[in-house]
């Protein structure tokens, strides 16, 4: 009975020290979790490159197998499919210039400003990209707008043209995709087929911060979408409704429509498959739930983009710092979603 109640006696106090410790394990366990969420936020895993060192991306002298795949460790680098994801450090520039100047190569620009996107975005979106976007080579910009006569003027270098494009306006979201993509088509069809190799779609409510160069070109060209480049699938925001064309039970990656290019035949296929998804949505009283971004990823995962461009492409600020952002290329502008709502 003693060694019982001895035993009694000692759990006893062994309770008591670690009632009076509960404060310090429960602040120790608050801070360990803390520290691991931001290690997760800043410092994700992310899967690497599998290519072997010293295997080429493409067959033969091709100017991507240029790119140092192994420069970067931190994250990753090239697709399954053997496309590469382009990230600071990997590239260098003078050898791209080069390459696609001996070329010839030139580049068509379009963006769309409609109403008040003219007034508060365009002028700084085609001030910045002159700085930035594909500097030394020969660029067309395509602005398609409501109002031509508010187009601003803008100082372009030798070889780099402006062309205005009026438009109809739309109120609807579905209907302002599928006259983009519309629009999009026809351009390349009627004229940027006959001027330009290549071409991005970009939209207006953008700033260039830093070098946006021909690194970027390739025969299809999609984004890695800031908030989602280092999630996993089952966060992405595919449209889930299986209603839509744009239906997906699983994927790659996920595309920011904000950017996106190509060789004008293959921007000139993304736009008329996107068109013709939309359409079809549209017939039967559905609408993706991120309208023609939707449909674009649907795109890429049916047929895989050649080259894929880090978030430095197209950063968003208010995600704050991440390690992997060596350099930021493209912002997102501040959304003034007031004065956009108001207009009339």
């Amino acid at each position: 009975m003693a060694g019982a109640a001895n035993r009694t006696n000692y759990l006893v106090v062994k309770m008591r020290h670690l009632l009076r410790a509960k404060p310090v394990y429960l602040l120790f366990l608050c801070v360990t979790v803390a520290l691991f969420t931001l290690y997760q936020r800043y410092f994700p895993v992310t899967q690497k490159c599998a290519l072997p060192r010293g295997e080429n991306l493409r067959p033969g002298n091709h100017i991507d197998n240029s790119l140092d795949l192994w420069s970067r460790l931190d994250v990753e680098t090239c697709t399954s499919w053997r496309a590469p994801i382009i990230w600071d450090g990997m590239f260098q520039s003078v050898v791209y210039d080069k390459y696609y100047t001996e070329k010839g190569a030139s580049v068509a620009l379009t963006v769309f400003a409609v109403g008040r996107y003219l007034e508060i975005y365009l002028k700084v979106f085609l001030e910045t990209a002159e700085k930035y976007f594909m500097v030394g080579l020969p660029v067309d910009y395509y602005v398609f707008t409501d109002v031509p006569r508010n187009v601003p003027e803008v100082q372009l270098a030798p070889g780099r043209t402006l062309q205005v494009v009026g438009v109809k306006r739309h109120e609807r979201w579905q209907d302002i995709s599928m006259m983009r993509m519309e629009t999009i088509t026809e351009a390349i069809e009627n004229v940027i087929s006959k001027r330009n190799e290549y071409v991005f779609c970009m939209d207006v409510d953008q700033v260039f911060v830093g070098p946006f160069g021909s690194e970027a070109l390739g025969d299809s060209v999609a984004l890695l979408h800031a908030y989602f480049y280092n999630k996993p699938v089952s966060e992405y925001t595919y449209d889930r409704n299986p209603k839509s064309v744009a239906y997906m039970e699983d994927g790659d990656y996920y595309y920011h429509a904000a950017v996106f290019g190509g060789t004008w035949q293959n921007v000139k296929n993304i736009t008329q498959s996107c068109l013709e998804g939309i359409k079809t949505d549209k017939a039967n009283g559905v609408e993706a739930i991120w309208h023609d971004e939707s449909h674009l990823n649907k795109y890429f995962w049916l047929y895989k983009p050649n080259k894929v461009l880090s978030p430095e492409y197209c950063w968003a600020t208010e995600i704050g710092f991440s390690s992997d952002i060596h350099v930021r290329r493209l912002i997102w502008a501040e959304k003034y979603y007031k004065a956009l709502r108001d207009q009339k």
